[in-house]
Formats: C-alpha cells, structure tokens, sequence
C-alpha cells in the first residue's frame, strides 16, 4: 500500500474515571471480558501453515496466537473445520470429522485449550443444513424410502430421486480443483434432525464430556441462518421449530456461551433473531453497509436503527469484511485514510467488532460471482493467504491456491507491494498500527461498549459524531468522511457534562461555545473526545 500523507487527530483520555470496568457478577453479566471484546474471523487454511504443505491449519493458528493477542484479540471466530472436499469447508459429508488438511482432533484439542488458558475465546462457524452427496443420509435413502434417514433430506419427488434446490436455486457446486459434488438440503423441520443437532453442536461444546468445556467452543455462528430457508414452502417457521428448541438445548449444557448468526438476507433486519429464535448477537450486515457508504446521512440511519432494536443483553457485531464480501481495501481503492475511517466505526461505534483476518493489513480482495463459471473458485480472491512478509514468500505462506487456476494469476497479493505485517509492522502511520491504537483505545474505555449509543447532530453533512455515553461520562467520536477540510460544530445540549472537565490527550482543543463543540477537522480527520463531570 502506498504511504499516503493523512492526518488523523485522535483527541481521547485514557482515564480509568472515564467508566470504570464493572466485576463479572450477577448483576453485571456482562462483565469485563465483553467490554474488551475484540473478534477476529479467520480463514484459518489461509492464515499461517505449521507443516510447510502450504495449507493453514490449526497448529499455524495456535502458532499465531501471540500475534492475536499483540494485535489485541480476545476471541477467534473459525470457518467449519468439519470434512468436506471444498476448500471453506461448508458442504461436509462428516459433521463431526475435522478436516485432516487442517489438523486432526488432538490439534483441534490443543488450540482450543491454549486459547482458553490465555484468557481467550474460541467460536465455530457452524452450517447444518446442507449436506453432500457423500454423507451417509444420502447414501443411505436415495432411491430407498425404507432407508431410516429418509425423511432427513428435502426431496422433490416421492421416489426420492431428486433433491429440492437450495440457495441460488442449485443442485450442485464445483470446487476449484475441479470436484463437483451435489449439495442437499437438510430436513430441519424433522424432529429426528433436531435430536441430531443438538447432540452435534453439544459435542462441540464439551467433547470429551466432563463438564468443564476448556476443550470446547465457547459458543457458534450459524451461517446462512433463515427462518424460512432458501424460501422453500416446506422449510418455513424454523426460528421456533428449529432453531428456538436446538438453542435453548445446548444452552442447557453450558449456559455461558454467546451464539451469533449471519443473517443469510442480508436487507433484512435482525431483531427476529434474537427474539424468535433467541440468538445472542447478529452479525449487522446493514450497518456494514453504513459504513462502507461514507455517507453522512445513510451510516446515522443505519446505526440508528442497529442500536435501537435490540432487547438488553443482545446486540449486532459490528463489522466491514468477511468472506463473503469484497475486502474494504478493494471497495476504497486502498486508500489509507478511508481504511482508516472505516477501521475507526469498526472499533469505535461500540458493541462487538470483528476484524477479518489480513484487513488490519488492507489486504485487497474482490471475488467476481460467476467469473469462472459456477465454483467456489469465484471467492478465492476474497480469501487469499496472510501476508506475512514483504515478498509474500516465506515460512507458514498458506498458499494453497497456487497454481490452481488464474485467480492465482490475478490475485491480489503480491509482493513488495507494502501490504504485509513485515512493512507495515514498523511503520507508524500503517493501517496495522492504526488497527491496534483503535483497539487500544476501545479497549481502555469500556464506556464505548457499556455506554448507550446516540448520534449527535452537527451542521456538517460530511461530519458523522456520536457519542456512547452512561449519566455521568461520554465518548464522543466525529469522523469527516470526505477529502477536504471541514469546520462543524456538534451539538451537545444532551450531555450535562462540564465543558472544563474535558481531557485531552493529543492533538488541538475543541472549542466549547453554547452547548456546541466546534473542530475544524482535516480530509478523513477522527476525532475522539472523552468528557467527564466537573469536580
């Protein structure tokens, strides 16, 4: 990434008055951990490689961790780990078998436990409605209405030969190494699905069943989660026959871990997945979408509305890339100041950010749907390796795509390029250093997770200010979304905050004039305001 000039003031007070932590009790449950939550959501076969076979895997991960942790993660998100022949691993033919490429069981073991020893969190990426043509359900009751499993699958015919389409109405998918195999939707209205299930996912919580689950995840990500999936008529009303029930179960067998799920209609809004289907979090696809907007008046609507509808106890992760998106690096042209915009409102709107693995890099990546016919070889380019170097060559390079077909020779990563941990790591001004601060900062006032979200009016409409808050502190953040220097004055009638009291740490002091905050705020310019009561 070129080394663009970009000021950005970051005016905040690291003051433990500011909202002190609150002790993990009854009547705080969400307690410390949660406040300083930060997720990462990593493509562990494209992270970093153990066992020079080019493939990331689970020993690279736990290899990794101090990176993590430096970088200011507390809890990992994983893709499925169960076998499949495709490379993300969705599709499995053996739920409860890890794929050998990236590790076996008493790997699996291993990482988990170190990640819990280290005070982290660990969740899986779970997708339970699909299954191949090699999972023994379809083996077993093709053609065979006798067989036990017949009613587990969706079939078109009564004979049970064909199988109902699923998402984007097919029936089959190629893998980029030129596998095809069927994909078949699962039965979830079936009870007997829903008794497997629950022993599935319970499995993962504790799998050597002792009851202490530091070799189990602490909680899932229900991929592609739909209450009518796919919009066939007969899989209709799952959040109360499926997914309420398989909840609430496994819940019973370890009543702390946090649930989260993608919703797979991504205009929709989220609020019936926490109060039909009792989810924990959702992932805020259209705040994401807010953000990536840099539109003044369309980022305030969305974060209203993620903010607002949510029960207590619940909330939206907040994000700006995953695996199924181009990475924001491609949306803004690698443009540093707006990769940093984007990765302040990742970390600084509040509630739980996730971070995609190699974005604190501004790794690039656009998957063109369709490029090389129906495969998954299309989102490669979303998912290529971590660079860890400068020349992208060297020990734990996952590159498993190598030579594979021409994303390799149109990907994104390339050398000497100056998007690697190995440029940027010592360079001040990096996107990397700039993730981190941001964490830091995040991460040293808990106000921006506890505190209440409200946006703050000003008369700049390229000026976004908000403000997390609780009776007697607030974090104020403004962010100039365009390239020219802005002058605004933000309204702060609400707080009853001493305008004396107000602690800067860096940069130049805002003035205070009739309940307004006046900045005179550079191109792509973040400022963040910490204020407290007077003495």
């Amino acid at each position: 990434m070129k080394n663009l000039f970009f000021n950005c003031f970051i005016i905040v007070s690291f003051i433990s008055c500011v909202s002190k932590p609150q002790k993990e009790n009854s009547e705080n449950p969400i307690g410390n951990f949660a406040a300083k939550e930060v997720i990462y959501h990593v493509l562990q076969r494209s992270f970093y490689d153990s066992n020079g076979d080019n493939i990331g895997d689970l020993n690279g991960l736990k290899e990794k961790l101090d990176y993590l942790q430096d970088l200011g993660v507390t809890s990992i998100q994983l893709l499925p780990l169960y076998h499949s022949v495709f490379y993300h691993n969705y599709f499995t033919d053996d739920f409860y078998k890890i794929d050998s490429t990236l590790g076996s069981m008493k790997d699996y073991i291993s990482l988990v436990k170190e990640i819990h020893r280290r005070g982290m969190k660990v969740f899986m990426d779970m997708e339970t409605q699909y299954v191949t043509e090699d999972h023994p359900w379809y083996k077993s009751s093709y053609n065979n209405l006798k067989s036990p499993y017949s009613n587990y699958l969706v079939w078109k015919d009564s004979a049970h030969t064909k199988t109902e389409t699923i998402v984007m109405n097919i029936t089959s998918l190629k893998g980029y190494n030129g596998v095809v195999k069927k994909l078949i939707m699962v039965n979830l209205k079936n009870p007997e699905v829903l008794k497997y299930n629950i022993k599935l996912f319970s499995y993962w919580l504790d799998p050597n069943k002792d009851g202490k689950f530091d070799d189990g995840v602490d909680g899932f990500r229900f991929d592609h989660m739909m209450d009518d999936l796919d919009n066939k008529p007969q899989m209709t009303g799952l959040f109360e026959e499926f997914w309420k029930p398989l909840i609430k179960a496994i819940k019973k067998v370890n009543p702390k871990i946090v649930n989260v799920a993608e919703q797979a209609e991504w205009n929709s809004w989220a609020t019936d997945y926490v109060t039909k289907a009792g989810v924990d979090r959702v992932y805020s696809f259209k705040l994401m979408g807010g953000i990536r907007s840099f539109n003044k008046k369309y980022l305030t609507k969305m974060a209203d509305s993620a903010f607002s509808t949510f029960p207590p106890g619940h909330h939206e992760v907040i994000f700006i890339s995953n695996h199924d998106l181009p990475r924001i690096a491609n949306q803004v042209n690698e443009s540093l100041p707006k990769l940093k915009i984007a990765a302040a409102l990742n970390l600084l709107l509040g509630e739980t950010p996730s971070i995609y693995y190699g974005q604190e890099l501004g790794m690039n990546g656009k998957g063109e749907w369709q490029k090389w016919g129906m495969t998954d070889a299309n989102e490669i380019p979303d998912r290529e390796a971590f660079e860890w170097y400068k020349s992208d060559t060297g020990k734990g390079m996952a590159h498993w795509y190598k030579n594979s077909g021409p994303w390799w020779d149109h990907r994104f990563a390339k050398p000497n390029d100056g998007i690697s941990l190995e440029e940027e790591k010592p360079d001040s001004n990096s996107i990397y250093n700039f993730y981190k601060k941001m964490i830091r900062i995040k991460q040293e006032n808990p106000l921006i997770f506890l505190g209440k979200y409200q946006a703050l009016s000003n008369d700049n409409d390229s000026v976004f200010s908000f403000q997390r808050h609780d009776s007697l502190n607030a974090i104020i953040v403004a962010v100039n979304l365009s390239a020219i220097q802005q002058k605004v004055n933000i309204d702060y009638s609400s707080n009853k905050l001493s305008k004396s009291t107000t602690k800067i740490l860096n940069g130049v002091s805002p003035d205070f004039e009739k309940n307004k905050i006046a900045l005179q705020m550079p191109p792509y310019g973040i400022e963040v305001l910490s204020l407290k009561p007077a003495k």
